[in-house]
């Protein structure tokens, strides 16, 4: 995680750069708060003193369908493309179908801890 471009990694098989999954700030709504900058885990945000706001400055460091900056701004200041540009993808791709056999050939991987 020391190099900066280390969280871009292709999202099952399809380079991030293909994938348009992104935030971009509403300026005028954004009031200064920081959460989504202090919240995202993935340094997708940084944060510009001079005009108190976020900036996406690592877009591509954004988890593919994450939108939890979104969900907690207290001003609905950051806006996604829709869910349906994800689900789409996921069809054309038949990201579906990856996963599945992901979990089928790699159980030790994934499997849940015995309770």
């Amino acid at each position: 995680m020391n190099e900066p471009n280390a969280m871009i990694k292709p999202w099952h098989g399809v380079s991030r750069e293909e994938i348009n999954w992104n935030p971009t700030v509403v300026a005028e709504r954004c009031i200064g708060c920081g959460l989504c900058v202090t919240s995202c885990g993935r340094k997708v945000y940084q944060f510009d003193y001079d005009n108190n706001v976020a900036v996406v400055a690592n877009p591509l460091h954004c988890m593919v369908g994450c939108s939890t900056c979104a969900t907690i701004c207290p001003r609905e200041a950051i806006e996604f493309p829709s869910c349906g540009y994800i689900q789409q993808l996921i069809r054309e791709r038949k990201i579906v179908r990856q996963s599945k056999d992901m979990l089928r050939d790699h159980p030790d991987d994934y499997r849940t801890e015995p309770k």
